[in-house]
């Protein structure tokens, strides 16, 4: 990213409501929510980078809270008709419903993928998008969770996670997925990574 884009980014600050919405759903359930701020638009514009906007099946946001990445993929020229948002807190569920009304929002566990997203994807997503605090999960719920997600997936397509770990939240190495990660994003508070997952 060119550093005036940065900059730009940078000076557009979030809606002071998300913050207050993000931080009051943290302190009632911080195992649910995982994160104490909405993701920064640095952050957001790296995750909505590895999304190809010349593709035309669905792009599905696993746990979008105010929305922050959903509006960098809008912004990136994925049609918001082409969004499924899969969130688990009701309320950011109405707010995402107001901001993205042709999205297709999904209230309900991420972590049960497959099952939730059965009669809703009509056809493979060319993108899976997550924010979902997977380090706060058992590894064994973040392997499945992975292994459901490639099902979703058109061959190659991505699955994006972030994380403010060190190491990958998904281990490197499952059989059949490549694996690759961003440089360490400074400008978001705390630094991230972003983290990519491919079917071979």
């Amino acid at each position: 990213m060119r550093p005036q884009s940065i900059a730009r980014a940078e000076k557009r600050p979030l809606r002071f409501d998300d913050e207050v919405h993000f931080l009051r759903s943290w302190i009632e359930k911080p195992l649910t929510t995982g994160a104490v701020m909405p993701s920064s638009k640095v952050l957001a514009r790296t995750m909505a980078a590895y999304v190809d906007p010349k593709s035309h099946g669905p792009v599905v946001e696993l746990g979008p809270g105010t929305g922050a990445v959903t509006q960098a993929l809008v912004d990136r020229g994925i049609g918001p008709a082409r969004l499924v948002l899969v969130e688990f807190n009701p309320t950011f569920c109405r707010m995402l419903r107001a901001r993205y009304p042709a999205a297709t929002v999904v209230q309900g566990d991420a972590y049960r993928l497959r099952h939730l997203l059965e009669s809703t994807l009509r056809e493979p997503a060319d993108a899976i998008v997550s924010g979902l605090p997977l380090v706060t999960k058992p590894m064994r719920t973040r392997v499945r969770l992975i292994s459901e997600a490639m099902t979703l997936l058109r061959p190659g397509a991505p699955f994006v996670q972030f994380t403010y770990a060190m190491g990958p939240p998904i281990p490197k190495g499952l059989n059949g997925i490549r694996t690759e990660a961003s440089p360490l994003i400074w400008l978001n508070l705390p630094p991230a990574r972003v983290w990519t997952y491919r079917g071979r």
